[in-house]
């Protein structure tokens, strides 16, 4: 695995997405109930940024349609999205966030 650092552990507000790019990527890194996640930070259905829109229940909102995708898995739990949104693997290290974009973690079904 290549991990990159993405941003420091105390830049993170709890359920606030933050936009970062990793290796030409756009990345969405959130912290919320006690863990960090990545996710692709554009939306499966409409091509828009997710990191503008609301975390809620391990989920991030799209903004513009209402979709809302898995933090955990990448996959949409409602319409108008259909297409899960590749997540990626996190650790934690001296207080870094480092994510590796190149190893998905989401599965297609």
């Amino acid at each position: 695995m290549t991990f990159v650092r993405a941003c420091g552990l105390s830049e993170l507000e709890e359920d606030t997405p933050m936009r970062v790019e990793l290796d030409g990527t756009p990345v969405s890194v959130v912290r919320t109930e006690g863990e960090v996640f990545a996710i692709n930070d554009i939306c499966s259905h409409a091509n828009v940024s997710l990191s503008e829109g609301e975390v809620e229940d391990c989920q991030i909102e799209c903004w513009l349609h209402g979709s809302a995708f898995d933090l955990r898995t990448g996959k949409p739990s409602g319409l108008p999205a259909t297409r899960p949104v590749p997540v990626y693997p996190v650790k934690i290290e001296g207080g870094n966030v480092l994510v590796d974009v190149r190893a998905s973690l989401t599965q297609e079904s």
